[in-house]
């Protein structure tokens, strides 16, 4: 089976939701009756939300484990528009961490996640908003889609629909999810998806009530159901506010790390729309298995297995799970939810036997063309018989023997030899929905059976073929990149495809002014051999760059040339480095690797493009210190400029020391997360009366290691600017508008995603507030940049997103900065 990244057989739909891992692992006897009560629960639950951690972790973990549903989550969003706790990755780059930590949380609460082709394009203050960036027919067909192919019996909404009181991206999931369930059964909406799924009509909507700030209080005159969401579930050994502590904490880049409540606890959900009931919000919802000819029947044959289970000896269940597992195929159903319980069933037959399986290569990336030496590991510790097992990968048959019959039992394990050959027209592990270009504020996602699905960049796996007491099972089993780490030990990586040569660039923006080097080095990276070649750059006329010099490094199969680019007119030019081969192979694409322990590593692929900034700014050069806070790019970009950067750590705090640096730049929501900069605050007020210059970019209001972030006193607001469009008032006579570099209006143009947030509110007389800004229909701001002359001195904050807007490579977010480097 030639599993290839448009395969959508049950692989994409198994792995997408558990991420890496063997097909098969062995588990508690106790989780296996857990799963077993699971397999005979027919209820579903939808929850829909905009983000990843909008989710309530709590009553996902109660409902697909206290009450055994399936209960999925869709976010409309993958959080690429949000902030990095963790590192510097923004926009698509966290848009895959947060996926995956979302995975990771429901692998730990239960669920199942899904999502739509909407970007999180940054904050937005209401609906209206929202809904002018994205295409709401397209996003509400997603949601549409998530409720046919899931087929919830009832939906609920994290958020309600009133205006105002939440993110915008908040309150359009509830719009959306409320028209989608008026919608979602009628044939004539959306009709082209009928072609994979069925009209789907959920029996009722609800809304999570809920209170941010505490406890909710029901509000009389309401009717709410209560769901006992405190309790303790014995056979995971868990309370369910333990698990979903665990899952919210799965959320490391957001910063959600939590810790678990105790007691009792109740989660309250009002109707929104739907048939009324008197008792449960599942008053009418069928019994599935009622529907299907001979499903009591199987139904029964569940509830003996659970009658007489044995705990100490789980291979003894397998012969009754075997005929159940032969009478719940032979009820010879399509419907999706039998095919779940068919795979389910066939994972506690294997988690029964402890049966392990893993397709194991020795690297972690391949090319097309490449051969590829793997291994099938596959392990029985039971006495029940494996007969037969075959594998296949790419079109090849792999056949396990032991003389005649496999045979494999009582703790045996087969080691099977595996080489195939990546084909050469076979595509890069691209995520899915990063393969086209961005449809608006939408992904480009062409295939309608790829919408919904959390990842699909695993694309080499086989299909091993079992014989187990006459049944025959057919399983996908990912191929994987195992090693023994010193520290971490068993590490499992995807075994991923990646480009047979790619490039690296030593910078993303090259300024052609005074003072800044125009040069840059792009590495060309060989996977197995070196080739013949030519570099250019698409765009940019041979005229206007040299190529200084070409070394290749044997050792690392990459060859380094230096490019100094020359002036070809003022302002910003965007060119692809590419590489190209005298058989008319092109390469242009760097391959990126994400990598964090709590995550798999991800490996995504962008255009080797360089932003050419052309301009005649006035530059220093002098030394800049940067404080590192959460992560961001900014100390390159400064580099770039031509500023030497030094980064200041725990031994630097003196002012003898400081005083060096003509300004000192305060990373991202440093005051947040850099205890030694909070513990040496009056070190750097002291730097500033001495005649130093303090930038400090914006922070979160809570947690903050120190009260007092300036020499006078301001507050961190929630205040922020979204639409990075609006208009900016400014007193363009101020020192910090008007010089070095004179600022305009025209430098408030092609900003991205947003101008700012956490503005500065309650702000001393001290400061002066060059610039106003605000949203249509909004109050305006003055927080975005506050300035304070403070012994001989300056100090500055700033929530302007200079953390996105310089890497971008936005110019007149550059001069500005440039100018507060220069005060």
């Amino acid at each position: 089976m030639n599993l290839t990244k448009r395969s959508l057989s049950l692989f994409l739909v198994v792995f997408a939701f558990f991420g890496i891992t063997a097909f098969a692992q062995s588990i508690p006897s106790s989780q296996i009756f857990h799963d077993l009560k699971k397999l005979k629960e027919t209820r579903r639950v939808l929850y829909v939300a905009a983000h990843p951690d909008d989710e309530n972790t709590r009553l996902i973990a109660y409902l697909a484990n206290g009450e055994h549903m399936e209960v999925a989550y869709l976010s409309l969003t993958r959080g690429d528009g949000g902030q990095n706790l963790i590192g510097k990755e923004l926009g698509i780059e966290l848009g895959q961490i947060r996926t995956q930590e979302l995975l990771k949380a429901r692998q730990t609460d239960g669920g199942r996640q899904y999502f739509t082709r909407a970007l999180d394009f940054g904050y937005s203050k209401d609906p209206t908003e929202t809904l002018q960036n994205w295409d709401k027919e397209k996003l509400l067909g997603d949601v549409v889609w998530a409720i046919r192919k899931f087929q919830p019996d009832i939906i609920i909404t994290r958020f309600n629909t009133i205006p105002g009181v939440t993110h915008g991206h908040h309150t359009t999931s509830a719009i959306l999810a409320g028209e989608a369930f008026k919608i979602s059964g009628d044939p004539n909406a959306y009709p082209e998806q009928l072609k994979f799924v069925s009209p789907w009509s959920p029996k009722r909507i609800f809304f999570n009530a809920y209170n941010f700030r505490g406890d909710f209080q029901p509000e009389e005159g309401k009717k709410y159901y209560p769901f006992e969401v405190g309790g303790f579930d014995p056979l995971l050994g868990k309370t369910y506010h333990q698990i979903a502590a665990d899952s919210r904490t799965m959320h490391k880049s957001q910063g959600f790390g939590s810790t678990a409540g105790t007691g009792d606890a109740k989660d309250y959900i009002e109707q929104v729309d739907g048939e009324a009931y008197e008792m449960t919000p599942f008053d009418g919802v069928k019994n599935r298995w009622e529907l299907i000819p001979g499903g009591l029947e199987v139904e029964k044959q569940i509830e003996k297995v659970l009658n007489e289970f044995n705990f100490i000896e789980p291979e003894k269940n397998v012969p009754a799970l075997l005929a159940l597992r032969k009478n719940l195929i032979g009820l010879n159903s399509s419907e999706t939810w039998i095919t779940e319980k068919i795979s389910k069933l066939d994972q506690l037959i294997f988690s029964s036997m402890g049966m392990e399986a893993e397709l194991i290569s020795r690297k972690e990336f391949g090319y097309p063309g490449e051969t590829i030496k793997a291994e099938l590991v596959l392990t029985n510790p039971s006495q029940v018989v494996i007969e037969e097992a075959t594998l296949m990968v790419r079109n090849s048959y792999f056949l396990g023997k032991k003389e005649g019959k496999l045979n494999l039992k009582n703790n045996q394990v087969l080691n099977l030899p595996v080489e195939y050959t990546i084909p050469e027209d076979q595509e890069f592990s691209q995520p899915y929905w990063l393969e086209n270009a961005l449809d608006g504020s939408l992904f480009g996602v062409n295939d309608q059976r790829l919408i919904g699905l959390p990842f699909n960049s695993y694309f080499v796996s086989g299909q091993l073929n079992l014989l187990i007491e006459g049944q025959e099972f057919k399983l996908p089993l990912q191929q994987v990149y195992k090693y023994n780490d010193q520290v971490e030990g068993e590490v499992k990586q995807p075994f991923t495809i990646v480009p047979e040569v790619d490039l690296t660039l030593s910078k993303d923006n090259v300024f052609l002014i005074s003072g800044a080097d125009p040069t840059v080095m792009i590495s060309v990276n060989f996977r197995d051999q070196f080739l013949e070649g030519e570099l250019d750059f698409e765009g940019l006329d041979a005229s206007k760059f040299r190529i200084l010099s070409v070394e290749d490094v044997p050792f690392q199969k990459k060859r380094n040339y230096k490019v100094a680019f020359l002036p070809n007119g003022p302002g910003k030019k965007v060119i692809t480095a590419r590489f190209k081969t005298p058989s008319g192979k092109s390469f242009d694409q760097i391959s990126k690797t994400i990598s964090y322990r709590h995550i798999p590593n991800l490996t995504y692929f962008r255009p080797a493009s360089i932003n050419l900034i052309q301009a005649d700014w006035k530059i220093s050069g002098d030394k800049i210190g940067y404080i590192p806070g959460a992560g961001d790019d900014v100390p390159g970009l400064i580099s770039a400029l031509g500023y030497p950067v030094t980064f200041i750590g725990e031994g630097d705090y003196t002012v003898d020391y400081l005083s060096q640096f003509k300004s000192i730049i305060v990373g991202i929501r440093a005051y947040n997360t850099n205890e030694v900069l909070a513990a040496n605050q009056q070190v750097l007020m002291g730097y500033v009366r001495s005649g130093g210059n303090l930038i400090v970019q914006y922070n979160t209001s809570s947690p903050l290691l120190t009260n007092q972030i300036g020499p006078y006193p301001f507050t961190i607001g929630r205040d922020r600017v979204t639409v990075q469009e609006s208009p900016v008032k400014a007193d363009w006579a101020s020192s910090i508008l008007a010089g070095p570099n004179q600022m305009n209006e025209e430098d408030f143009k092609d900003w991205v995603q947003e101008r700012g947030l956490y503005f500065a509110t309650q702000i001393d007389g001290q400061y002066k507030t060059p610039l106003s800004m605000q949203d249509p229909g909004e109050d305006a701001s003055n927080g975005s940049l506050i300035v304070a002359d403070y012994g001989n001195g300056h100090f500055v904050y700033t929530g302007i997103s200079f953390f996105r807007q310089l890497p971008a490579g936005v110019p007149g977010a550059i001069k500005l900065f440039i100018n507060l480097i220069e005060q």
